[in-house]
């Protein structure tokens, strides 16, 4: 049975987060490398870069967390996988949900290939 490198990705992360961790090191696949550039991109996660130890390769991520007087205190980091290797969803690009009132983003693999829900607006 293989492995289910978005779940490992979207725990690491979550745990990292809800532990106060700055930065979470992942596995490096292609799947993993677009979903991080989106994250990055939209400005969830601060920094990432691609770390070699012998013959593998990682994600090494620093987390955004917005500084308080105190001690710092996470960002608004909700992660949920719909699609799972055991229950696929399949979706047209009218039928994809709004999240947070527009606020959030839904990551989506589709035939062009990983995107967020914004470009799907003119499909």
């Amino acid at each position: 049975m293989g492995r289910d490198t978005i779940a490992e990705i979207i725990t690491s992360i979550r745990n990292a987060d809800m532990d106060r961790k700055r930065v979470v090191r992942v596995a490096s696949t292609n799947i993993t490398e677009n979903i991080v550039k989106i994250l990055f991109r939209e400005g969830f996660i601060e920094n990432v870069r691609k770390h070699r130890e012998k013959n593998n390769y990682f994600l090494v991520i620093t987390l955004r967390h917005r500084r308080n007087r105190k001690r710092p205190y996470r960002n608004f980091l909700n992660l949920k996988r719909i699609s799972r290797p055991g229950l696929r969803i399949y979706s047209n690009s009218q039928r994809i949900p709004r999240i947070l009132g527009g606020m959030g983003i839904v990551i989506l693999s589709t035939s062009r290939g990983i995107m967020t829900d914004m470009p799907l607006c003119g499909i």
